[in-house]
């Protein structure tokens, strides 16, 4: 089922044909390392999957999607809403490395972002980044402010955080 699109790319629900596709992104040390996470074992990607499959993620706080382009049907990467370790709406996206440098991210960025603010409602945005997954940083910059940067227990590294208000983002970019 379809969530939203933007010009190239159909967010939509994850679904078993994306296995071999998502092994790829979730079994690769380039991807997994800008998260930065353990890269996933055949069997633990498939069980990951499995995890957001058929589930109504309507009213859960953890909203898991596939990106695919239109052109292709091919599943590109995976988006997500979530909540921050401040209970903050945050948004997160993750691009197998063959899709990477193409503009892909940006433009899942600001999708999420706009779905987030006309379609889910939520007031304020944000998202943490590793401070040396450069190219995120990059992306997040353009439609976000830094608001602080900290160590990040759980992956054991320094993140730093962005944040947009809706009514700033509608000032600016509609």
């Amino acid at each position: 089922m379809k969530i939203f699109e933007t010009k190239r790319l159909i967010i939509r629900n994850l679904v078993e044909t994306d296995s071999d596709d998502y092994y790829d992104m979730m079994g690769n040390p380039n991807v997994m390392n800008m998260i930065p996470r353990e890269v996933m074992s055949r069997e633990e990607s498939d069980k990951h999957l499995n995890s957001f499959i058929g589930k109504d993620q309507t009213l859960t706080d953890l909203k898991v999607w596939g990106i695919e382009t239109k052109t292709e049907n091919e599943f590109i990467g995976l988006c997500a809403f979530l909540k921050n370790n401040e209970n903050e709406d945050e948004i997160g996206y993750r691009l197998r490395e063959k899709h990477w440098r193409k503009g892909f991210g940006t433009e899942i960025a600001k999708g999420l972002i706009e779905f987030g603010f006309k379609e889910l409602e939520m007031e304020k945005i944000t998202a943490d980044v590793d401070i040396k997954n450069l190219n995120s940083a990059k992306i997040l910059e353009k439609f976000m402010v830094q608001t602080k940067e900290f160590f990040n227990e759980s992956d054991n590294c320094i993140d730093r955080r962005y944040e947009v208000i809706k009514n700033n983002w509608l000032q600016q970019w509609l």
